[in-house]
């Protein structure tokens, strides 16, 4: 019998990318939304995706989804990235507390939010982890939360990344909100970054692959795990805006 998923967040980037990738390992993908009906319609090339109707800000909701679930992927984001103090943690809470009520395990997409200027160049995953940026320092909250949560027995394996790209959806994320507008031609690439610091990305359906090809070691995984995605980083930033006006044959853009 296939395993079952639940996605939280399944209409964004990370969510969307991972729900193709599980599918295509052999899992049934369970997703939950405020709107259901408006989300299965956003993803109409997905009729695989079991549709629950339910808020991650509501713990009984998130249980409610959870039921017979062996995975939690927590890909939810404030939309908009607004109220973050407000809502992530309230949201992680919620979804830690459905694991161990199923006794499902946690998939938690990380950033480098996490890390302050001391752990560069070369980050490892047991780099200190001292954020100059609230954002950040939320971020190391919720990785904390997970860590005590697998003390209790809730399996939790995190893949931290740079910044996403590539996903067929925008979703709340630098590229789509900072660099082009989504879901038109390419005639304008404003790059908002200091034009010559480095800067990290993660191509979202290597790296949703890469998550469901940890998840089908789970025998090998411990209770806490986290990883690195590779990705690719930019010895300067603004090589990702060049980059985009050469494959749009954009070279004014």
């Amino acid at each position: 019998m296939a395993s079952t998923a639940l996605i939280i967040g399944a209409t964004g980037g990370f969510g969307s990318e991972m729900a193709l990738a599980l599918r295509n390992h052999g899992w049934q993908v369970r997703a939950m939304h405020r709107k259901p009906k408006s989300a299965a319609r956003q993803l109409a090339d997905m009729p695989f995706i079991d549709w629950v109707k339910g808020d991650a800000m509501h713990a009984a909701d998130v249980k409610a989804a959870a039921v017979n679930a062996d995975l939690i992927v927590h890909a939810v984001n404030p939309p908009g990235y607004r109220n973050w103090a407000g809502t992530l943690v309230p949201m992680l809470d919620n979804t830690i507390a459905a694991a161990k009520a199923e006794g499902a395990r946690v998939l938690f997409p990380g950033t480098v939010y996490n890390f302050g200027p001391e752990a560069f160049p070369l980050l490892a995953e047991t780099s200190p982890q001292n954020p100059k940026t609230h954002k950040g320092r939320l971020r190391v909250e919720m990785e904390r939360r997970l860590r005590a949560a697998s003390g209790e027995g809730v399996p939790v394996l995190i893949l931290r990344a740079g910044d996403f790209f590539g996903s067929r959806f925008a979703g709340n994320n630098w590229f789509a909100q900072g660099l082009v507008k989504p879901g038109k031609p390419v005639r304008a690439v404003t790059y908002p970054g200091p034009h010559k610091i480095g800067h990290a990305w993660a191509y979202l359906p290597d790296m949703a692959e890469t998550a469901a090809r940890l998840l089908g070691r789970a025998d090998e995984l411990g209770t806490f795990e986290v990883f690195h995605f590779g990705g690719h980083w930019l010895e300067h930033g603004i090589e990702m805006a060049d980059a985009i006006r050469a494959a749009a044959r954009q070279p004014d853009a």
